[in-house]
């Protein structure tokens, strides 16, 4: 067991239970940083919340939640306050991924990735960043993605989702400017986690993605905590993303969306 002297703060995570979530609340203890760990399922969190305090001597509490819920994100401050648990560190890592034609997709398909990308993750900045601001000192983690940087056929909604968060976190960053509080929005490409698995199900041509394509979870995650710490605007983990990412604000819109609509034609 990590030996933990001084004690870093306390970070909510969310989405916790699996994929970059997980990775980045190993981050965070390894760090010294007290978890509250927040997720849909109870037996997941509890599992890894006993994990965690085990191996790196912090608190770990685990907080089931439906973030997509009305008020969740409400209710999970109210608890936290009446446990005298103030939060150092929010991670918005909680998110949804539908892919495919978006006239051949449900409702509610759609409504679910705006209210848990969206409306969750905008409920929690407002719940948690006011404290953080009076206080003088936080940092915020935006999940986001390399979506976020151009339209992309076949995940239209889910890119937009993450589109408005990056916005969302490039303009709260110059807002929160000599406030003590740094927002930073992660935008990884492909990772190799749960969602990947699910999409790969959904489009078996997900499948034929090179390797190089895919980000490890683990490094993903620490580039994110790293640059979180740091309180860097943007991380782009990965040379090829970077690269697309840089062609993306560069490259006039018109040929960006062509680009975008040939190879999610292609993904169909």
């Amino acid at each position: 067991m990590t030996s933990v002297t001084t004690r870093a703060g306390t970070a909510l995570i969310t989405g916790a239970s699996s994929g970059i979530g997980e990775s980045l609340a190993g981050c965070f203890a390894e760090a010294g940083y007290d978890l509250v760990l927040v997720a849909r399922s109870t037996d997941k969190l509890q599992t890894l919340a006993a994990e965690l305090a085990a191996l790196h001597g912090v608190k770990v509490w685990a907080e089931p939640c439906d973030l997509a819920a009305e008020n969740a994100a409400a209710g999970l401050a109210a608890a936290l306050r009446r446990k005298r648990r103030p939060i150092d560190v929010l991670v918005n890592n909680a998110g949804v991924l539908a892919q495919g034609p978006f006239a051949g997709m449900k409702s509610a398909a759609h409504q679910q990735m705006i209210d848990l990308n969206v409306s969750g993750l905008t409920a929690l900045l407002a719940q948690f960043v006011p404290s953080m601001v009076e206080r003088g000192k936080g940092r915020v983690l935006n999940v986001a993605s390399i979506a976020a940087f151009q339209p992309v056929p076949t995940l239209a909604t889910y890119a937009a989702t993450k589109a408005y968060v990056l916005s969302l976190t490039e303009s709260l960053a110059e807002e929160l400017k000599g406030t003590g509080v740094t927002i930073t929005a992660l935008c990884p490409g492909v990772t190799a986690t749960n969602m990947l698995v699910s999409a790969r199900s959904a489009n078996a041509r997900l499948g034929q993605l090179p390797g190089f394509l895919i980000g490890d979870v683990d490094d993903v995650a620490r580039q994110g905590f790293n640059a979180c710490i740091k309180g860097d605007v943007i991380c782009v983990p990965g040379v090829v993303n970077r690269a697309a990412m840089i062609a993306s604000r560069s490259t006039p819109k018109w040929l960006v969306r062509r680009i975008g609509g040939v190879i999610g034609r292609k993904a169909l």
